[in-house]
């Protein structure tokens, strides 16, 4: 049995090249984790915006940042910002990320990249236009643990992969005003939690050749529930389970031809692996350090593509990025789920 650490260029605590000055554009949950983990690594965050003028000093001050600014306008004006870290809710994600671009700003923008893949598309060919990035924060692929996973993958060590099935489900709020209840803001479960997984068989397996997907609702027409099952174009097979109303073991497992990894719960951070082979012998426990949640790995990744003069990651493409929007276009298609506003899906 082999106990693993990695780290490299894309993963280290602290970036390696000079550094992008950042700001952060909304004031949420996941804009304090992300803000928490990049000043962890050591990232100059350098201002924050919101639009109210409240909030956005109040979070900067929570997490010590020097510039507030009461408007998203303010902040892609501020000539003291290289890239812009994007977390509003997805239906915002087109015109905000997009603010930020016009305004010559690099941009990290929140998973699901948009609402829709129309709106993918829209936002890919303008950061490809302005000669900037715009890089999707599916941190998930950016993590120390999914890096040795592709490795085993592709040394050949568990085979052929066959089976890809992995879990989001979470115990959320029921208040009809929040998030991941109200369509208005793109709530349900499938583009806020099963993002994960749907992006999770992606990356293993590549683009899927064949959707099924079957959903529950809740009483504001959000989505609760939602299982998925894909063919890929080896043949191989994933499922995913997506929840809003119970929390699961959140985990994931890729079985192939010679053994298996199964990923420990919460599988999409920071975590750890075991690799087994098709006798039961444990190949590999992989552990991996931990600092933080896990998502300054994505932010630095990012600050080495604009160094090298990339306009878009290596490990999740900007034109994965609309293929998967597409991916998930098709699931609420066939589930019947569309939001306020939102043209016919096909």
């Amino acid at each position: 049995m082999t106990v693993s650490h990695t780290t490299s260029p894309e993963s280290t605590s602290s970036p390696s090249t000079p550094g992008l000055r950042w700001g952060i554009l909304a004031t949420g949950f996941i804009a304090a984790q992300f803000t928490g983990d990049a000043q962890l690594a050591g990232l100059d965050v350098r201002a924050v915006g919101s639009r109210s003028p409240e909030s956005a000093q109040r979070f900067a001050t929570t997490h010590g940042i020097p510039t507030a600014h009461g408007s998203y306008e303010a902040l892609a004006a501020d000539p003291e910002i290289d890239i812009v870290y994007v977390a509003t809710p997805h239906p915002m994600h087109r015109e905000t990320a997009g603010m930020m671009l016009e305004a010559g700003k690099h941009v990290l923008v929140e998973k699901p990249f948009t609402l829709n893949r129309a709106e993918a598309v829209a936002l890919r060919n303008l950061a490809r236009n302005k000669g900037l990035l715009v890089m999707e924060a599916m941190w998930t692929r950016y993590l120390p643990h999914m890096r040795r996973i592709h490795e085993i993958i592709a040394s050949g060590g568990i085979g052929e992969v066959r089976t890809v099935f992995a879990d989001h489900t979470q115990s959320m709020p029921t208040d009809p005003e929040h998030r991941i209840n109200a369509l208005g803001l793109g709530g349900g479960a499938l583009l806020d939690l099963g993002i994960y997984p749907i992006s999770f068989a992606w990356d293993i397996l590549g683009e899927p050749i064949s959707v099924q997907a079957a959903a529950h609702f809740g009483a504001t027409g959000a989505d609760t529930e939602v299982a998925t099952v894909m063919t890929h174009l080896s043949g191989a097979l994933s499922t995913t389970m997506t929840s809003s109303r119970g929390k699961g073991p959140n985990t994931a497992h890729i079985v192939g031809t010679k053994g298996r990894i199964d990923v420990d719960g919460v599988w999409y951070t920071s975590t750890d692996f075991t690799h087994t082979a098709t006798d039961g012998t444990v190949v590999e426990r992989f552990e991996t350090p931990r600092q933080g949640v896990g998502m300054q790995h994505q932010a630095i990744a990012a600050e080495h593509y604009v160094t090298r003069g990339q306009l878009e990651g290596e490990l999740l493409t900007l034109d994965d990025s609309v293929k998967i929007m597409g991916t998930l276009d098709e699931i609420r298609a066939q589930i019947g789920l569309r939001y306020p506003g939102e043209p016919r899906l096909r």
